[in-house]
């Protein structure tokens, strides 16, 4: 059965077929892959990272959807390194984000230093095989005093 696609929002187009950048036919300047409520995951990938004092802490890295809600779970903020090398990896839920128009980016709805304690991980790990790691993930945002901070 297709998937059925909502209305669109005041002021927003249906997306083309994927791979077209013809341009909004309501005349605006965005091509497909952004319109004003919605955004290609190629393009959040990089995307900064602040603070809530306005710090960028790192950059998108990627993010993880659940499977069967279709939703966005956690973004992947990814902290210092070279090229994605070296850096290390931070969980956070992508309800604990805002876009911030002003700063171009996402601020993390936090204090300046949780990430020092936060959930993360190496490149060469994937702690979200173990079914805890989303809970505990969770739990430091939102059960618990949640900051936020890059730490090496």
């Amino acid at each position: 059965m297709p998937t059925r696609l909502p209305p669109a929002a005041p002021n927003e187009s249906r997306l083309r077929p994927p791979g077209s950048m013809e341009l909004d036919p309501a005349g605006g300047p965005l091509a497909t892959e952004e319109t004003p409520r919605l955004i290609a995951s190629n393009k959040v990938e990089g995307t900064p990272v602040f603070s809530r004092a306005g710090d960028q802490l790192g950059v998108v890295h990627n993010f993880m959807v659940d499977k069967y809600s279709g939703q966005v779970a956690y973004v992947v903020m990814l902290c210092g390194g070279f090229l994605g090398l070296g850096g290390s990896h931070h969980p956070l839920p992508w309800r604990a984000l805002k876009y911030d128009p002003r700063l171009g980016g996402y601020v993390v709805n936090a204090d300046d230093s949780a990430l020092i304690s936060a959930p993360r991980y190496s490149a060469a790990e994937d702690p979200f095989m173990d079914p805890a790691y989303p809970a505990q993930v969770e739990a430091h945002y939102f059960g618990v005093r949640a900051e936020a901070g890059c730490a090496e």
